[in-house]
C-alpha cells in the first residue's frame, strides 16, 4: 500500500491487480474445500426455521428426474395455499445436500403473490437432494425434496 507516486494513500494499479487475482483464486477455491452433507443441509434448514418440525404436504418441488448438465437445472416449487391476508405463504426456502452450502435460496412472500408458486434455476455440482421448505403464516412449516440424478456429458454422476 502506498505505494502510489501522486497519493501515497493509494494502492497502484499493479498491488490491485495482484490482490484482486488473489481474492478471485480464494473464493474458487474455498467452496470446494466445504463438505456437502444431508446433515449439513438438515444444519441450514433448521438455522433458516428453528426447532419447527415441517411436516409433508401442501409444498411440491418440481424438478427432472435427471440433468444432463448440473450447471443449469430448472426447479419449480409451488405451494398449495389460498394466499389470502388471513393464510398464505410467508416465505419458501431451497437447500441441496450435495452442493457445499446448502443454502441456495429464500423468497419471501405474501397475500400480494397471488399464488405461491417460483421457478428458477440450479446450479448442482453431483446428483443429490433438492429440498424445499414452505413456512406459512399460521407459523407450520411444510417439506418436500426430490432426488435428481446429475450426469456430465451421459455420463453417471
Amino acid at each position: 500500500m502506498g505505494n502510489h507516486p501522486a497519493n501515497p494513500g493509494l494502492i497502484g494499479r499493479r498491488d490491485f491487480v495482484m490482490t484482486g487475482s488473489a481474492s478471485a483464486l480464494f473464493m474458487t477455491i474455498a467452496p470446494l474445500s466445504a463438505q456437502a452433507t444431508p446433515e449439513g443441509a438438515l444444519a441450514a434448514i433448521e438455522k433458516v426455521i428453528g426447532a419447527k418440525a415441517p411436516k409433508k404436504g401442501k409444498i411440491k418441488v418440481i424438478l427432472a428426474e435427471i440433468a444432463e448438465n448440473g450447471g443449469t437445472v430448472p426447479l419449480k416449487v409451488s405451494v398449495d395455499s389460498p394466499m389470502t391476508p388471513e393464510d398464505h405463504v410467508q416465505a419458501v426456502h431451497v437447500f441441496t445436500d450435495g452442493n457445499p452450502f446448502p443454502e441456495v435460496a429464500s423468497y419471501y412472500m405474501g397475500p400480494h403473490n397471488g399464488k405461491a408458486f417460483l421457478s428458477i434455476r440450479l446450479r448442482l455440482l453431483k446428483t443429490q437432494n433438492v429440498i424445499a421448505v414452505a413456512e406459512m403464516s399460521n407459523g407450520e412449516t411444510f417439506i418436500s425434496r426430490k432426488n435428481i440424478k446429475v450426469t456430465i456429458g451421459g455420463c453417471g454422476g
